[in-house]
């Protein structure tokens, strides 16, 4: 079984005191990975379990709402150890040099970070199988399933933001958790958003057998009541608007 703790599920701003952006605890025994480590996510890390004891950060696009709270992490593994504590980070491949641009220093990121590209296809994580495939959003964005074992039970696949469901469909697995966006909550979208609606999670969900549907990344005024009513016009399966501090048993 793994388990999963929402860390952060807020979009690149919000009026939400308790809100911070997308980072997602996965464990399964001694394993834990982290799926995005937006703004305002390493505190709810480090109070959920010793940071540099995670097997890797996996990092979904280069928007910094998916990726800032890196910082913080860097600057913890290579200041409060001595020898120096790395961190394997996997992540489209531009990630070292705006991190490093960012900071004004050459070499900042590699300082503790271990960086490794991004690319469709499946690795092994620890416990963990991750199968990554490009969505549409950036022109380097990705969703994941992330599951244990030979991948037969039930898994969690992650939507990263993805602007068409469709792009999904290869992920998700008769009972698997669907943690899916919904930024623009009950719709529609704007044409050219790169984001999804209620409406498009509840098709993707319904069409692909997803056991339950996790919903994050609600985007700032839009309604959470209405997003989960649009969501279940077309799925009837168990639907939640995750909020940092949830935890969900994947099984």
């Amino acid at each position: 079984m793994m388990r999963l703790d929402v860390l952060g599920a807020g979009p690149a701003y919000s009026d939400r005191p308790d809100s911070s952006g997308a980072a997602y605890l996965v464990r399964h025994g001694d394993s834990a990975i982290v799926l995005d480590l937006g703004q305002g996510s390493f505190p709810r890390l480090a109070r959920a379990m010793e940071p540099s004891r995670l097997d890797a950060v996996v990092v979904s696009h280069l928007h910094p709402d998916h990726f800032i709270d890196l910082v913080p992490l860097r600057h913890y593994l290579r200041w409060e150890f001595d020898p120096i504590r790395r961190m394997r980070v996997i992540a489209p491949g531009a990630l070292g040099e705006r991190l490093d641009a960012l900071h004004a220093e050459a070499g900042f990121t590699a300082a503790a970070l271990d960086l490794e590209t991004l690319k469709p296809g499946e690795r092994r994580l620890a416990a963990f199988t991750l199968e990554a495939r490009r969505v549409t959003h950036t022109n380097d964005s990705y969703g994941f399933r992330v599951s244990v074992g030979d991948g037969a039970e039930p898994g969690l696949v992650y939507s990263g933001d993805c602007g068409r469901g469709e792009d999904l469909d290869r992920l998700v697995r008769p009972g698997d958790a669907l943690l899916c966006e919904v930024s623009f909550g009950a719709g529609p979208v704007p044409v050219d958003a790169m984001h999804l609606d209620g409406p498009a999670v509840g098709a993707l969900a319904a069409r692909t057998g997803a056991g339950r549907v996790l919903l994050t990344h609600l985007q700032m005024g839009f309604d959470p009541v209405a997003a989960i009513a649009s969501v279940r016009t077309v799925f009837d399966g168990v639907i939640d608007l995750v909020v940092p501090g949830d935890r969900f048993d994947i099984d």
